[in-house]
């Protein structure tokens, strides 16, 4: 995937674009919430010199080309609202994630996340001609693990000790993945209510 190109994609619930550095006030207004942070790889940001670094760092991957960054911007509000990524590029396997995807709080459980996958599934599927799509999450998490099925991906199975957590901690991951042969289903049933056209 061309990291350099810049990509905005958009249905009607939520805008992707490309996160900016410029992004760094709208992301202090929901990053400092340590719950969002419990099961992710990435520290909590708990300060301005943390959330600076995390954004950095954030855009210097996407200048190596390791994965693309996104703001989701709430459609409803205006407001950014986290931010997801595209990463583990294997483009010569048709393969890539979709992943580093947190939400502010006051956006949980309001149907952005899900509208913010049928975004990245249907450009993974038609734009970057995908035949396979991959997401995980830590083995503890619940509440993502039930979001991924419940958006039609198919849970693989879980890779023991598979990262170490900022804690110290050895997380076990799931492996959850979505199939070009099963995309065009989900995107007429799951996702239908996401300006689906045909």
């Amino acid at each position: 995937m061309d990291c350099t190109r810049c990509i905005t994609l958009e249905n009607s619930r939520v805008r992707l674009r490309p996160l900016e550095a410029s992004d760094f006030e709208a992301l202090k207004q929901i990053a400092f919430d340590p719950e969002i942070w419990r099961y992710t790889l990435t520290p909590a940001p708990r300060d301005n010199v943390a959330l600076a670094a995390y954004l950095a760092q954030a855009l210097q991957d996407r200048e190596a080309g390791r994965r693309y960054p996104f703001a989701i911007i709430d459609l409803e509000t205006g407001r950014l609202a986290g931010s997801t990524s595209y990463g583990s590029f294997a483009l010569a396997d048709q393969r890539l994630e979709i992943g580093w995807t947190w939400l502010g709080r006051a956006f949980q459980r309001t149907g952005i996340n899900r509208a913010a996958k049928h975004l990245l599934l249907k450009y993974a599927f038609g734009e970057l001609g995908c035949e396979r799509v991959e997401l995980k999450t830590d083995a503890r998490n619940h509440a993502s693990r039930e979001a991924m099925r419940r958006m039609g991906a198919v849970e693989e199975g879980i890779l023991r000790s598979h990262c170490l957590t900022q804690g110290g901690r050895r997380r076990d991951s799931v492996y959850f993945s979505v199939l070009r042969p099963e995309w065009e289903k989900l995107r007429q049933s799951v996702f239908r209510e996401f300006d689906y056209r045909g």
